[in-house]
């Protein structure tokens, strides 16, 4: 089965961006073939619920760990090989640590594109960044 990696930032924009950027993802999701699995890290999980934890936001927290939960979505670990990869990227590319380890797990389990709102990452080659944009 398919799989499309989205960046920490797509699932922010889904829950509590402003509506350019969540009709931006939202648009793209609908694209997909119905089969296709979404995919992330648990690096998304901890990037999105902080926020919401910190501030005491139990509602936003919920509705991340709902769609964190949700049964089209994947949430894949860091693996040490996913690590090496990350390693080779952030060499290669000077893509800050945590960039890196997305780009590294999507590449690591077979997606076929990565999702982002970071332009910046489009620079990596070893798999198609997709870079969303909230305008219209």
């Amino acid at each position: 089965m398919a799989s499309v990696y989205l960046d920490a930032c797509c699932f922010i924009y889904l829950v509590e961006g402003e509506a350019s950027w969540r009709s931006a993802v939202e648009a793209r999701l609908r694209g997909l073939d119905p089969t296709t699995r979404i995919v992330t890290s648990q690096l998304s999980r901890l990037e999105c619920r902080m926020k919401p934890m910190r501030d005491g936001e139990t509602a936003l927290l919920t509705r991340y760990d709902a769609l964190f939960a949700a049964s089209r979505v994947g949430v894949l670990d860091l693996t040490a090989s996913v690590v090496d990869r990350a390693t080779h990227l952030r060499a290669k590319y000077a893509f800050k640590a945590p960039d890196a380890l997305h780009l590294a797990t999507a590449i690591d389990g077979g997606s076929v594109a990565f999702w982002t709102g970071d332009a910046a990452l489009a620079r990596c080659t070893e798999i198609p960044v997709v870079v969303l944009s909230g305008t219209p």
